[in-house]
């Protein structure tokens, strides 16, 4: 038996429920012999479990999304002495195709749509919007077919969806972009306004919105502070990384930034 109390002590609430079910998981694995996998996670949760689990022998965590950047991973969990691969975490991939040329569709409507069909978000991996010919998005296996059936419309356009192949998704290769920024405080909206290129004000309004994160957590004051090493995301617009901050002779934050696109 795992030692489940000793490795939940110091998990923070919010992911305590999270961890308890993959603990739980890795002892069916490790009773069954057999590779186990749990639901979708997201990178917080996936980065929690990874910590509290890393120096266990007993067994072996493989996280996996589907392609090499994926946000939300499932992990496949297997006992120690057995291999254990990226085939082995089970994955689906489908297509949801339909002409949104004069009723443009984002991220949110594709998932909305998906959980309307009656599924819960934690089976529902990413989802690569396409633009007007639509999305794909990963799924666990058992839901392919259907969601084949069952989605059939995103806001007001019909759609067709179907299984395809990994190989058919079209992933984009992040892009980087490295930038330097001087500003009077390391307030929210002060960085994040210089690493996406925008202005101020509406950084302030993409916070309002709870568009915005910081390590994967929703921040809706603009004033929250940010540090070297962490990471910013605005939905739709991509990743910042925020690197070495240096104090100027003046007083004001020399920072370093990586935009991901």
């Amino acid at each position: 038996m795992l030692p489940r109390e000793d490795l939940l002590k110091s998990v923070d609430p919010d992911y305590r429920d999270t961890v308890a079910r993959v603990i739980d998981q890795a002892e069916q694995a490790i009773k069954t012999w057999e590779t186990v996998c749990t639901d979708f996670l997201s990178p917080p949760e996936v980065a929690v479990v990874q910590r509290v689990t890393h120096k266990l022998v007993d067994i072996v965590i493989l996280p996996w999304g589907g392609y090499p950047q994926a946000e939300r991973q499932r992990l496949g969990i297997t006992r120690s002495e057995l291999p254990l691969t990226s085939e082995q975490v089970s994955l689906a991939a489908i297509d949801i195709a339909g002409n949104f040329l004069f009723d443009t569709a984002a991220h949110r409507d594709f998932l909305g749509a998906m959980l309307g069909t009656g599924i819960i978000r934690d089976k529902v991996g990413d989802i690569l919007v396409l633009g007007e010919r639509g999305a794909q998005a990963i799924v666990v296996p058992e839901l392919a077919e259907f969601l084949e059936q069952a989605l059939t419309q995103v806001r007001s356009v019909p759609v067709k969806t179907r299984r395809i192949e990994f190989s058919e998704l079209k992933v984009r290769p992040p892009q980087k972009k490295e930038l330097t920024t001087t500003e009077a405080s390391m307030r929210l909206d002060a960085v994040a306004s210089a690493g996406f290129g925008m202005s101020r004000s509406k950084m302030v309004e993409f916070i309002d919105a709870g568009d915005v994160s910081v390590n994967w957590k929703t921040i809706t004051q603009a004033s929250y502070t940010v540090n070297s090493g962490d990471l910013i995301s605005v939905r739709g617009k991509g990743r910042v990384s925020v690197g070495d901050v240096n104090i100027t002779k003046k007083e004001r934050y020399r920072v370093q930034l990586v935009r991901f696109t």
